[in-house]
């Protein structure tokens, strides 16, 4: 039989890995961080067994490790990397490379967007599952969303037109 850990907690470590890279673009760093969460959750395993949001509590223990690393460094990086993120082989060449301008695009985006967008673009989530994981309301998710995807649409088509 499956402890809670295994069963709730292990399952959702490539959604976390993932979350936890957009933020810091550092692999390393992202494990550290992970083993640092999963040790809390392992430790609270009894508090989280009843706990209402598991998945917000993991996101919220893995953005409290991230903000502690910006603190201690004290510096804020941008989304770099994201696009280097593994595509499927059967995916031909110009949506690899529209795939990549898009995400170079994400980079310049405020930070909420930048998270909000990668949840619903590349992770899947719906919009519930965002506003659990961002604890924001919905209202929120959707307004973000909308000003990322046209502010994504507008630089696309102004480098078409450049071109």
């Amino acid at each position: 039989m499956k402890s809670f850990f295994e069963a709730h907690i292990w399952p959702q470590r490539g959604r976390l890995y993932r979350l936890g890279y957009l933020w810091v673009r550092d692999r390393s760093l992202t494990e550290d961080m992970l083993q640092n969460v999963f040790e809390k959750s392992f430790e609270r395993e009894e508090e989280l067994r009843s706990h209402p949001n598991l998945i917000g509590w993991l996101v919220t223990s893995l953005k409290n490790e991230a903000l502690m690393h910006f603190r201690q460094s004290k510096k804020l990086d941008s989304l770099e990397g994201l696009e280097e993120l593994k595509m499927e082989e059967t995916v031909s060449e110009d949506t690899k490379d529209s795939i990549r301008q898009v995400m170079n695009l994400v980079k310049g985006l405020p930070l909420r967007q930048q998270e909000i967008f990668h949840l619903r673009e590349v992770e899947g989530l719906s919009y519930e599952e965002i506003t659990e994981h961002l604890d924001i309301s919905l209202e929120q998710v959707k307004v973000n969303l909308h000003r990322a995807r046209k502010s994504i649409r507008e630089r696309m088509l102004n480098q078409k037109s450049t071109k």
